[in-house]
């Protein structure tokens, strides 16, 4: 990871997009007042965002684990079911 302030990265652009893509380098483009960004390729963010969702994923499916093992659980027979669909 690369810490660049603002008037580098406007200078070189090219070559620090280059080195996110070619390189998958993540940079951080600090700006006056904390106001930083960062700057990495397309394919590296979203495998961020994919891990996201699958970490929620995965939270949501041990939570619902841990609600039948508590015994918060409902049991429909196929009837009930099929007339709940069928409103």
């Amino acid at each position: 990871m690369l810490a660049v302030n603002y008037s580098t990265i406007r200078e070189k652009l090219k070559a620090y997009c280059d080195k996110a893509t070619d390189q998958d380098e993540t940079i951080i483009v600090t700006r006056k007042n904390e106001k930083n960004v960062v700057l990495m390729s397309l394919e590296k963010y979203n495998a961020l965002l994919k891990a996201a969702r699958n970490a929620e994923y995965l939270d949501m499916i041990d939570r619902s684990m841990k609600q039948a093992e508590n015994g918060k659980v409902v049991v429909k027979t196929m009837e009930e079911l099929e007339a709940m669909e069928n409103g």
